[in-house]
């Protein structure tokens, strides 16, 4: 795996001057959090970012389309990630963030999808001083990424539309079945480790401001199309649920 850069490499590559360049301006952005909030961005039909531009300007217009016929405080979470990222003034940019994350953390949970909250767990686990908000921001983010790869997986290999086969949901019930490394397959309808794992998240869940994020991103994760919603869908043992109905 390649080593990531260090700090003395950073200082000194071009690139990560480039990618700063302009940054002043948008980090003098408004800090009035209601009327940002109460404000709707109008940039037109709304079109997802992929990627970043090297130009911090670029970067942030797009962004604004991203956002457009949002609240201009979920863009203003979004500029402050940027900043972050690129590194200019990282420790103020970082207070502000966490302290957005405290005022509006309600709002922002509401109003983001996954997407951005899992930006802003990078962002918690990156730059925090306390390890227990980091360690609850990246065990967010690992889960979330678990789930990426195997959901893309799924698509890469075109399996979208394959149901489970009975036989074999019945053949769990009755033996193991070896995975790998000691692991063996999720006895589908009565396993209780999803529910035995929630029981062990939920302290995590209460440590403001990071953990109501990770309690709303794994209930989205039982409703949208994911492995967990699928499982859920199957389950038939009620005391071995794992989420919290509706």
């Amino acid at each position: 795996m390649r080593k990531k850069p260090g700090r003395i490499k950073q200082l000194l590559s071009m690139n990560q001057h480039r990618k700063r360049w302009g940054a002043r301006k948008h980090s003098a952005t408004s800090q009035n959090l209601t009327a940002l909030r109460e404000t709707i961005i109008d940039e037109g039909e709304p079109a997802q970012t992929r990627g970043a531009e090297k130009s911090i300007d670029a970067h942030l217009q797009n962004l604004r389309r991203e956002f457009s016929g949002k609240s201009a405080l979920l863009l203003h979470h979004a500029e402050l990630i940027v900043l972050i990222r690129r590194e200019y003034n990282v420790a103020e940019t970082y207070e502000k963030f966490r302290e957005l994350w405290l005022d509006e953390g309600a709002f922002l949970i509401e109003n983001l999808n996954i997407r951005w909250l899992v930006s802003a767990t990078d962002t918690f686990a990156a730059h925090d001083s306390d390890m227990r908000i980091r360690a609850v921001g990246m065990m967010t983010t690992v889960m979330v990424n678990a789930v990426k790869m195997q959901e893309s997986e799924r698509h890469l290999t075109g399996i979208e539309n394959v149901t489970v086969d009975p036989a074999r949901a019945a053949d769990v019930q009755e033996r193991l079945i070896p995975l790998f490394e000691g692991m063996s397959c999720f006895t589908v309808g009565t396993d209780d480790t999803l529910r035995n794992m929630v029981w062990r998240m939920e302290p995590f869940m209460e440590l403001e401001p990071v953990g109501p994020i990770l309690r709303e991103i794994w209930a989205r994760l039982q409703i949208n199309d994911t492995v967990f919603a699928r499982f859920k869908a199957l389950h038939t043992r009620e005391k071995t649920s794992w989420w919290e109905d509706a």
